[in-house]
């Protein structure tokens, strides 16, 4: 039996997985098991943004797995203690949560927030506004916070005390929150809800909200954090900063490691016993993620991501203006959508499957919407190429 056949035998089939199994990468290239070469676009969902099997990521990996793998959190170790301190250095915060994946990270964040106001005697503020069209993660809890009913189905009752309003729309948020709301969450750009940024006014009055009504404000920046948008985190585009945020996805480029970050006030929240988790921040998983930070935060490397993510966003433009069926391009820096007006049974899955024929992979969100998140080291004459393709097929 293939990898494919005894996949579609073994494991849950949980996933619409395409017809290819990957066998090796090196940088944005994948080669499947009938040495057929890609260029990744999509980056395990904006995870490998080093690229695939980066030498030092590799190094930072092998050297510690030869060395120390896991001791549990009734330890100290030196990777995990670097790791937070580079990550508070770098942003707002002044502690760490170090969890296994992005749900897990905005499961502490939920926690953080309830538990922040319930220490305070604050016994009913624990309701949670969220946006609608927004995706937060796959557990119970984070699953209650996601704004999209598509993926909730099957799964009710979800847990009380989560609401939604519109993305983008400070008015809506102001009629919804009062003394019973402990916090806002919101991605600064929506990823599975269509790759669609906050207007800049927009998140600066949501912060002047939570500062008025004592709120605590939620920076979701699984996807959109860790250079994709330009700067090491979303929020820096907008020159606010949240109260908590959370971290996963391209943190460990491919190596499974989520974090939750806050501010020394809303970090009060948790003492001890309260939050545990027997894997996060292994000496492994923070070695890795050590390196990534290292990497992506150098000032040369995030300001070729903004010249790249400019180039990128100006090619789809172009298609834009050529194509009559696309009607729009959004994003920031390499995280960008391309949104098409589709007749008939044609969706956005048409469009990921000629150009997985064609050497190329990215993929669909909505039905509509062509989602690109290469990697931060993808080259102009990479992006060149895709759109040529893409140019074709439409």
């Amino acid at each position: 039996m293939n990898a494919i056949e005894k996949t579609n035998d073994f494991v849950f089939q949980t996933y619409l997985r395409q017809g290819k199994a990957f066998v090796r990468g090196e940088g944005s290239f994948l080669w499947d098991e009938d040495g057929k070469k890609y260029l990744d676009f999509l980056s395990g969902i904006a995870v490998c943004s080093l690229g695939h099997c980066h030498p030092r990521i590799t190094k930072a990996i092998t050297t510690q797995a030869s060395t120390l793998v896991h001791v549990s959190n009734l330890f100290y170790t030196r990777p995990q203690a670097d790791l937070a301190a580079k990550l508070c250095e770098k942003s707002f915060a002044d502690r760490v949560f170090f969890a296994n994946s992005g749900a897990e990270a905005n499961e502490a964040a939920i926690k953080l927030a309830r538990r922040y106001f319930q220490k305070k005697g604050e016994k009913n503020r624990f309701k949670i506004i969220a946006m609608e069209q927004s995706f937060h993660g796959r557990t119970m809890a984070t699953l209650s916070a996601t704004g999209q009913d598509k993926i909730k189905e099957g799964f009710y009752p979800l847990l009380e005390g989560f609401s939604f309003v519109p993305f983008n729309n400070i008015n809506a948020l102001k009629e919804k929150i009062d003394e019973t709301v402990c916090a806002v969450m919101l991605e600064p750009v929506q990823g599975e809800g269509g790759i669609i940024p906050a207007d800049p006014e927009y998140l600066k009055a949501v912060r002047e909200l939570c500062d008025k009504t004592g709120t605590l404000l939620i920076f979701d920046e699984i996807q959109c954090g860790m250079g994709r948008c330009g700067t090491l985190f979303a929020h820096e585009l907008y020159s606010i900063t949240p109260d908590i945020m959370t971290l996963a996805k391209a943190l460990g480029n491919g190596f499974p490691i989520g974090a939750m970050l806050a501010a020394k006030d809303a970090a009060t929240g948790f003492d001890y016993g309260s939050h545990a988790t027997t894997f996060g921040g292994t000496p492994l998983a923070a070695a890795a993620a050590l390196e990534v930070v290292n990497i992506i935060s150098e000032k040369a490397f995030l300001d070729q991501v903004c010249t790249r993510g400019q180039y990128f966003k100006k090619q789809l433009e172009n298609l834009k203006d050529k194509h009559d069926q696309v009607i729009d391009v959004r994003g920031k820096g390499l995280l960008l959508g391309l949104e098409l007006s589709l007749e008939g049974d044609t969706n956005a899955a048409f469009f990921v499957e000629k150009l997985m024929g064609k050497g190329f992979i990215i993929n669909g969100i909505q039905d509509k919407i062509l989602r690109f998140a290469p990697s931060l080291i993808i080259e102009n004459s990479e992006i060149d190429r895709l759109i040529s393709v893409l140019d074709t097929i439409l």
